[in-house]
């Protein structure tokens, strides 16, 4: 293909919006254009690699026995009413409604409808295992879109749906597809790791996340990992070994004390001149909307809000409005609220920390005031004691192998057992072999393909542009001669198009009539990955071979040129 005749709008000044590399790299190689806050136009080079992921995709999940199809994005609300994730989604679902006031969503997902289609159509456990996906534009209403493909309003998305009559079934093809992700990630070239992960508003038991890793700031997950093992999860799932070990103290007698004005673990701190190990603290959450939690953990702890909402079962858990708080305790300021004299409708969860607490400081439910030798189980006793903590860098990982380390990282895929938590809110069932109606097991699996393409750019790219892999690159080889309008330039440059092109290669012609220097600047800004520089040698049938990722140059005859470039990246890849 002629350059001259595709849409590139290379920059050489970075947008002052672009916040990190991949983002300022894309535009500037005219890969995306912004149309609005969080949705982008994919230029050609944008939609070639695309269109490449995408068919990576397809063979991996064709291989382990997918059938790809297409759903609406345009979808009735009242199936999302029927699972309930409606009113507890969030604000990021795009909502409209038509002509008959009746309501939509634009998908942001797709579970309701592909349960509906099951529901209305498979009737037996015979015609399941079942595993159906699509590609196809979401939407979500991000409150603040950054990064680029990142974080946006409408984006692209691999999504795939398994149902089963079983959960060795399930666990089978959860398994193939997990290994399908591997081989997918793998080839494209990534850098990531699966990880542990929390199912979120998607309901389910068990999930795992793929996470392109990140040498920047640019990654919105942070992955804990072992030093010294293959543990690895995100830092909302991510556990430490707990060692329980024996508080030898003496037990004083409990005794209220003024502490004014210290509604904060610090200042309490540094008004009784303790550590903050010796500290309570109570944080008062809700779940579901409406059912009051006090989390209770050491001092120097933080409360992790993914855990306490799977520790009580709920969908949703936030943290307590300060009406909500001032209902519960008749308006006292929250620094000073502790598990004591609790409203009955309220749930006490405590840290496997606190346990063996003794003679601690606590809030007393009164303003201005803390309880000191404070001792769980005599004192007060919670509903349960269960690891709510974020973990902390240094801890024993959970295998005992290592400890924790913090890292960066962008979240590329997520493989979920969803089990029957929609099969059975929307009525999916189908006749077993006793011929009994038995919800459909379920699994859902996403690949966030324009989040794909931006880390892919962020782990390819240099001070000079972008280096595509070789998987996915929009065209293998770039033809870039000096002048084209020289006759042997421009025979020589035809030539060489003819034999790559019978190889099998994609081939992109700067055929434009700039200075060399805008050529190459352009060249390297876009990446591809082998280069062919046509210049005063052409009539005697010699030019430049080029490698973007490793600068490498060489010389070659034409005739040679094929076998140069074979030899050279056998060369590089057995380095």
């Amino acid at each position: 293909m002629k350059q001259s005749q595709i849409f590139i709008p290379t920059l050489r000044e970075t947008p002052s919006d672009a916040e990190v590399a991949s983002h300022q790299l894309m535009l500037r190689a005219g890969f995306i254009r912004q149309i609005s806050a969080g949705i982008y136009t994919y230029m050609p080079l944008a939609w070639r690699v695309i269109k490449k992921i995408e068919n990576i995709i397809r063979e991996e999940l064709d291989a382990v026995g997918g059938t790809e199809m297409l759903l609406p994005t345009l979808i009735p609300a009242d199936l999302w009413r029927e699972s309930g994730r409606f009113d507890t989604y969030g604000p990021e679902m795009m909502e409209l409604k038509d002509r008959h006031n009746r309501e939509f969503l634009l998908g942001p997902t797709h579970e309701e409808t592909f349960t509906k289609l099951i529901r209305d159509d498979i009737k037996s456990y015979k015609k399941l295992p079942l595993h159906l996906y699509q590609i196809q534009t979401k939407y979500r209403d991000e409150k603040r879109p950054r990064f680029g493909l990142l974080r946006s309003r409408e984006f692209i998305m691999k999504d795939s749906y398994t149902f089963h009559d079983s959960t060795d079934s399930l666990d089978d093809m959860y398994n193939d597809i997990w290994q399908a992700y591997d081989n997918i990630f793998n080839r494209i070239g990534l850098n990531y790791r699966s990880i542990i992960a929390d199912a979120g508003a998607m309901g389910g038991k068990e999930s795992i996340e793929f996470i392109a890793m990140s040498d920047s700031d640019v990654g919105e997950d942070t992955i804990a990992y072992s030093t010294e093992s293959e543990y690895a999860a995100n830092i909302e799932m991510a556990s430490s070994k707990f060692k329980e070990r024996t508080n030898t103290e003496v037990q004083l007698q409990k005794e209220l004390i003024d502490t004014p004005n210290t509604k904060t673990i610090d200042e309490l701190a540094e008004l009784l001149s303790i550590n903050k190990t010796k500290i309570l603290k109570s944080v008062l959450l809700v779940a579901d909307g409406n059912k009051p939690i006090m989390a209770i953990i050491r001092g120097d702890h933080d409360v992790n809000e993914i855990k306490v909402r799977i520790a009580v079962g709920a969908e949703t858990i936030e943290h307590a409005s300060e009406e909500q708080i001032n209902e519960l305790f008749n308006g006292l300021p929250a620094g000073y609220v502790g598990p004591f004299n609790l409203p009955e409708e309220v749930m006490v969860v405590a840290d496997l920390y606190v346990k063996n607490m003794v003679n601690a400081v606590a809030g007393a439910n009164q303003e201005n005031k803390h309880f000191i030798h404070i001792n769980p189980s005599r004192d007060f006793e919670p509903d349960m004691y269960t690891d709510i903590r974020m973990v902390q860098e240094g801890d024993l990982s959970p295998d005992g192998q290592g400890t924790l380390q913090f890292t960066t990282g962008i979240e590329v895929g997520h493989i979920f057992k969803l089990g029957t938590r929609f099969s059975e809110t929307m009525g999916a069932t189908v006749l077993d072999e006793n011929g009994r109606p038995t919800p459909v097991i379920m699994g859902s699996y996403g690949i966030g393909i324009s989040r794909l393409l931006s880390a892919i750019s962020e782990q390819n790219l240099d001070d000079r542009g972008l280096v595509w892999p070789d998987a996915v690159a929009p065209f293998d080889v770039h033809i870039v001669p000096i002048n084209y309008e020289n006759e042997h330039q421009k025979a020589l440059t035809d030539e060489l198009n003819e034999l790559f092109t019978e190889e099998g290669f994609e081939v992109l012609i700067d055929d434009r009539k700039e200075r060399p220097g805008v050529k190459f600047t352009d060249a390297e800004l876009i990446g591809i990955p082998i280069r062919i520089t046509v210049g005063k040698k052409a009539e005697d049938g010699i030019v430049e071979v080029s490698f973007r990722r490793t600068n490498e140059i060489i010389e070659t005859r034409k005739e040679e040129v094929i076998d140069t470039i074979s030899i050279l990246k056998s060369t590089q890849e057995n380095i």
